[in-house]
């Protein structure tokens, strides 16, 4: 029974694995700690919802466990210091592969990567990411800013780039 709840489960917590670590390996290992704490704590289930939802948020509070140990130094930008998207950007996004994009969020700071998948993957609050990671909400709004800002201006070099190898062919 394991085997079968571990082979539906597997792809889509791995993906949510992915998101929160910085290489394929490291995803696996969360993976593995993940299913050990479902396969632990099947018995509180409480059937207040999807078991699949139950389970991605094992499988987020997991990755911010790991994230929290390894609890690199948080930095705060005032909002006077962020680069923010512009619609320009926003549309660029749509443009692009899931594997570009993923690359470009593996390649941000892990805080900020942190707080730009729990609030725009996730769907948490900056209140509750700031509980979850222990960071005030400010921070927890300025690190998104931030990351928002980086991955338009990896978007924008992208672009760039694409459009140079488009125009010499």
């Amino acid at each position: 029974m394991q085997k079968a709840f571990y082979e539906q489960f597997a792809p889509k917590m791995y993906a949510v694995c992915f998101r929160y670590t910085s290489n394929q390996e490291a995803a696996q290992d969360l993976l593995q700690d993940g299913f050990i704490k479902v396969f632990k704590n099947l018995h509180r289930f409480r059937f207040e919802g999807s078991l699949e939802g139950w389970i991605r948020r094992i499988f987020v509070n997991t990755a911010i466990e790991q994230f929290r140990k390894k609890s690199l130094p948080q930095t705060s930008i005032g909002e006077k210091h962020l680069d923010v998207a512009d619609e320009d950007d926003i549309t660029a996004l749509e443009r692009l592969a899931e594997k570009d994009i993923l690359k470009m969020i593996h390649e941000l700071a892990p805080g900020y990567q942190a707080v730009f998948n729990l609030y725009v993957v996730e769907g948490y609050s900056h209140k509750e990411i700031s509980e979850l990671l222990g960071i005030s909400e400010g921070t927890s709004k300025s690190q998104l800013a931030r990351a928002k800002g980086i991955l338009a201006k990896k978007v924008k070099e992208y672009l760039n780039e694409t459009n140079k190898i488009r125009r010499t062919i």
